[in-house]
């Protein structure tokens, strides 16, 4: 606590001071034109990542980067994703997921329910992703097999995402994008997915939109 406090200090002396226009502007609202869902691991910031300025990114984080599909779970991530479209008008919705994501070693490996009964629960929202991973990758090695699992879980995610009255709305208007990334912590890489290939990709080598992914996928190791 006390690194935090001296951080807050260091804000609100040195920091807000340099920015006090730009937080002037924010209090008067917000105007983000992304979603950002990525997981909660303490290891991922996305504006470090992305280079963005607060009010830029409208962020929504949970274990594992998870969107239950419409209707499966009233909580807050439908709400986030209702309110960023169709309050915000988000042009474009990211979904982030990451090497070494502790929520996809416990899909593929959980944990004992007695344990973590409430994160048991939550995965179910990915068990699309474990039984392509179980089904599909079976023959790879464990590290291999996150790896997969990763992109896999992102690609399931945006699927779900579509569930949502108002993303399937914004797609059919063509008013919004979904797009698909991974976040290699270890090298500072993200990969996106590129539809014309079927594939993730490295982002800076790609400069065309990514929209929703059609199937097939075969993962690959990034």
């Amino acid at each position: 606590m006390q690194k935090l406090l001296q951080g807050l200090q260091h804000y609100q002396t040195t920091v807000f001071g340099s920015q006090r226009e730009l937080f002037e502007r924010l209090s008067e609202g917000q105007t983000p034109e992304v979603l950002f869902i990525t997981c909660s691991d303490s290891r991922i910031n996305p504006n470090l990542l992305t280079q963005t300025e607060p009010g830029e990114l409208f962020i929504l984080r949970n274990a594992g980067n998870l969107v239950p599909p419409y209707g499966a779970l009233q909580g807050g991530e439908a709400a986030t994703i209702e309110f960023a479209v169709a309050g915000l008008g988000v042009k474009d919705i990211i979904v982030c997921g990451h090497s070494h994501c502790g929520a996809m070693k416990g899909l593929l490996a959980p944990p004992a329910q007695t344990d973590f009964p409430a994160l048991s629960q939550w995965l179910h929202h990915a068990e699309s992703t474990r039984r392509i991973v179980r089904d599909k990758y079976a023959h790879l090695g464990d590290a291999a097999l996150l790896n997969v699992a990763t992109q896999e879980n992102v690609l399931m995610q945006m699927e779900n995402l579509r569930t949502h009255p108002v993303v399937a709305s914004g797609l059919s208007q063509g008013t919004i994008k979904l797009h698909g990334w991974v976040y290699k912590i270890e090298t500072g890489e993200v990969f996106g997915y590129d539809p014309q290939i079927c594939q993730f990709k490295l982002l800076t080598e790609q400069r065309a939109a990514l929209s929703l992914p059609e199937r097939p996928f075969v993962a690959l190791e990034i």
